[in-house]
């Protein structure tokens, strides 16, 4: 019988990096992955294939604003199944990758599905193998609503989103989260008409409420059209294809949506069945989320889980944090995660980041805040790109120190990086606003929003 010092089921972004962190930490480790490839949902069906996506119906609607630029194209078309190509040669060369991480670094691949016989063994197929410690990193999947099932042909989850063989002439998708607009998106550049339909009355639940009314104005101006306060009901298959019915939230309305493809992106749910959890008597929330402790362990001694099968975002670079923090404390070193500044980012055209508190929370909070604010329009490089829609946000405490910061515009996924540098290392707003920013930069809308927050801007 195989023994090893860890065994981590599940290969995604938050399994893959704690085997390979574990083993660089000389602990003797395998990794179990059913799924025939590494990367977990993320790499194989989630954010890598949808940024492929998203990159290449970019680059098909950026041709109908080139002739302001003094370039005229002329016949261009759409080949989806090449664009696919793409895509899965991406996600190919990238589970590859992982694999020669693997044996670079000593790590066992194990491929099967795998259950918990007891503690300290973990079956895959007909064999056992024993492990001091075993570390659930399992991920998630998508969520659907009661009485709508998902056949990835007309009535989609994301996996089937991304693997359209044809532009849709009509996609409603259901959910404005990040989901349901960055595939939104996608399909609107390339052509369908697409209805984002939402419960709430807005869109991106969580996000900074100033920043999501940015995000809803520039993406309404880039094709999607969004209906708000309203609630999937059903969904009947007709020989035209696809008829919703939609109800008014807090109202005795209903209405139909006539349409050949619906997108059910309302949420995502832990994948923990088949583990044998309930029989090893592990604790697990209402919610289905696999309880731990600060240090990831589970209620069953030996027994550890990390990423979006227990409480906390739903992010791949949230997991790989976990999945880090964990084995070092494992190993005897300290491990420790800061979920305030787990940045969150919302790859549409405007991007959408963010990081810690909320306008919105912090009110609720009571806490006393200064806000620094900075619009693109006002910024050269943005000017001369031609990407001049949505802000800079900072939220500030009393001390100067950042408490939160959201931007809806270009490049807002990498401009976050430095607001969550600031944040770990508690610098204030007038540290960030000194800091020297090259010219003509998109950064320096983060400069212009710190000084902004200290009642300095210069050139708001």
């Amino acid at each position: 019988m195989n023994t090893y010092d860890l065994i981590v089921i599940g290969g995604g972004p938050g399994g893959y990096v704690a085997a390979i962190r574990a083993a660089q930490l000389g602990l003797k480790v395998a990794s179990v992955e059913g799924r025939g490839a590494l990367g977990g949902t993320c790499l194989n069906v989630g954010c890598i294939p949808s940024k492929a996506l998203l990159t290449s119906s970019a680059k098909y609607a950026e041709l109908a604003h080139l002739s302001s630029h003094g370039i005229a194209v002329e016949g261009a078309s759409i080949d989806v199944s090449a664009m696919m190509g793409r895509k899965d040669k991406i996600v190919g060369d990238l589970t590859k990758g992982i694999a020669f991480l693997f044996k670079k670094n000593g790590v066992d691949l194990i491929e099967g599905w795998a259950s918990i016989a007891a503690t300290g063994q973990v079956k895959v197929g007909d064999s056992v193998y024993e492990a001091k410690n075993i570390l659930i990193a399992t991920g998630s999947e998508p969520t659907s609503l009661p009485g709508i099932e998902i056949d990835e042909q007309d009535v989609l989850s994301s996996t089937g989103a991304i693997a359209l063989q044809s532009v849709p002439d009509h996609l409603v998708v259901i959910g404005a989260g990040v989901i349901g607009l960055e595939l939104g998106q996608v399909w609107a550049r390339l052509g369908a008409k697409v209805t984002v339909v939402e419960y709430l009355d807005r869109i991106l639940p969580g996000i900074d409420g100033e920043i999501a009314k940015l995000a809803q104005r520039a993406l309404s101006k880039r094709g999607l059209k969004f209906q708000l306060g309203r609630a999937l009901k059903s969904v009947e298959k007709t020989a035209a294809g696809l008829t919703l019915t939609v109800g008014r939230v807090g109202k005795d309305k209903q209405e139909a949506i006539e349409t050949d493809k619906v997108l059910i992106a309302v949420g995502r749910s832990p994948v923990t069945r088949g583990l044998g959890l309930e029989e090893l008597g592990v604790a697990i929330n209402p919610r289905g989320f696999i309880e731990v402790d600060s240090t990831f362990q589970t209620s069953v001694p030996g027994i550890y889980a990390i990423g979006d099968c227990v409480p906390g975002p739903m992010l791949a670079h949230k997991a790989e944090e976990d999945g880090v923090a964990c084995v070092e404390m494992l190993a005897g070193e300290a491990g420790h995660v800061d979920y305030n500044t787990v940045p969150g980012v919302v790859y549409t055209d405007p991007e959408v980041a963010s990081v810690g508190q909320t306008e919105e929370a912090l009110k609720d909070a009571g806490v006393e805040y200064a806000v620094g604010k900075f619009a693109f329009m006002a910024n050269s490089r943005a000017r001369s790109t031609g990407e001049t829609d949505g802000a800079v946000k900072v939220l500030a405490g009393s001390d100067g120190k950042i408490l939160g910061a959201h931007i809806c515009g270009a490049h807002g996924g990498d401009l976050i990086a430095e607001l969550v540098l600031a944040m770990t290392k508690g610098a204030t707003v007038a540290e960030v606003a000194a800091t020297c920013h090259a010219h003509p930069a998109m950064g320096e809308t983060v400069k212009e929003a710190c000084l902004d927050a200290m009642g300095r801007a210069i050139h708001a």
